[in-house]
């Protein structure tokens, strides 16, 4: 899950739109498209080229994700034990978790086809879902859908579906766990851990 979750997210994502005064929906549609005209030339990155796809994620995705309130979200009750100081950590360390996923994402990408669902939405509106299909060759659709919410930056994500599965949610049993057994310091030292494995496979 967490892999197609990664794939489309970054997909989504690694083009600089200034979002401020596009529609979720037509941000979403058209972003994909570029992203996927981009993926589909760029060998370097078909061929898993670490460095490249990475610089690509840090430039391009986090301007569109609210790494906060995905952080908030999938700490859920527990978060409430947490000092400024360790969200800021915490934060900091799950979008760099996050952007390994999307990096390594982007170098898998094929052949895979996006349709976009029916948006609807009212002028005052500033949290929405916009719904696609990913259609796979050899396996059954999977419906992946955008949580997007309106700041004075533009929409934002701050969480993503995958067959209805919360990537907020999938985090949050995970995250829940770790803090049980050695509290919120215990989940940051863990995150450390795996970015620095992450970071070792890389060179």
């Amino acid at each position: 899950m967490k892999r197609l979750i990664g794939l489309f997210a970054a997909l989504l994502f690694s083009v600089n739109v200034v979002a401020s005064d596009v529609a979720p929906d037509v941000l979403v549609k058209n972003v994909t498209n570029e992203v996927l005209d981009i993926v589909r030339k760029d060998k370097d990155i078909q061929a898993g080229n670490t460095k490249k796809t990475l610089e690509l994620v840090e430039a391009k995705v986090l301007p569109h994700f609210n790494f906060q309130r995905m952080t908030q979200l999938a700490l859920g009750r527990e978060g409430r034990q947490a000092t400024p100081e360790q969200l800021r950590v915490l934060t900091g360390e799950f979008r760099d978790l996050l952007v390994r996923t999307y990096s390594k994402a982007l170098t898998e990408f094929r052949d895979q086809e996006i349709s976009f669902k029916p948006f609807k939405m009212a002028a005052t509106e500033t949290d929405v879902k916009v719904r696609t299909e990913i259609k796979q060759t050899g396996g059954k659709p999977a419906q992946l859908d955008y949580y997007l919410e309106k700041n004075a930056a533009g929409w934002k994500v701050y969480d993503i579906e995958v067959g209805g599965i919360s990537l907020v949610t999938n985090y949050r049993s995970t995250f829940a766990q770790e803090i049980r057994a050695g509290g919120i310091d215990g989940l940051i030292r863990s995150l450390q851990e795996k970015n620095k494995t992450a970071d070792a496979r890389a060179k």
